[in-house]
């Protein structure tokens, strides 16, 4: 394991139905840099488009070169159920320094109460 902060860096891939977002923080949580399909020109339903989701990545790559080159370790979650999962995942597989890859998608045990049966 790393013992400094700075050999650690985590991306945070968010893919909910109608956007996809990658974001990249330190160790301590701040924020170096985010990338939306919104920030990448698409608007409406096409931002939940797989297409979107591979320019997003695309941009990520290009914009994070300097931190990623500088770190040891990479941690990769994943959270949403979005069109976009899939390719943002597929495109930051081959970045060669991830070393943990995890769904932090959060899944309802039982749900909500249903409503109240209607009366005839």
């Amino acid at each position: 394991m790393c013992i400094s902060d700075s050999d650690i860096l985590f991306i945070y891939i968010r893919a909910p139905l109608n956007n996809t977002g990658i974001i990249l923080t330190n160790f301590q949580g701040n924020v170096l840099n985010w990338v939306t399909a919104g920030s990448c020109g698409f608007k409406g339903a096409r931002k939940a488009t797989p297409f979107a989701a591979q320019t997003v990545v695309d941009i990520f790559r290009t914009k994070t070169i300097d931190p990623r080159e500088k770190c040891r370790e990479i941690h990769l979650y994943i959270s949403g159920i979005g069109p976009g999962r899939e390719t943002a995942l597929r495109g930051l597989k081959k970045l060669e320094k991830i070393t943990v890859i995890r769904d932090i998608t959060p899944l309802p045990h039982n749900g909500c109460r249903p409503p109240k049966k209607r009366r005839t």
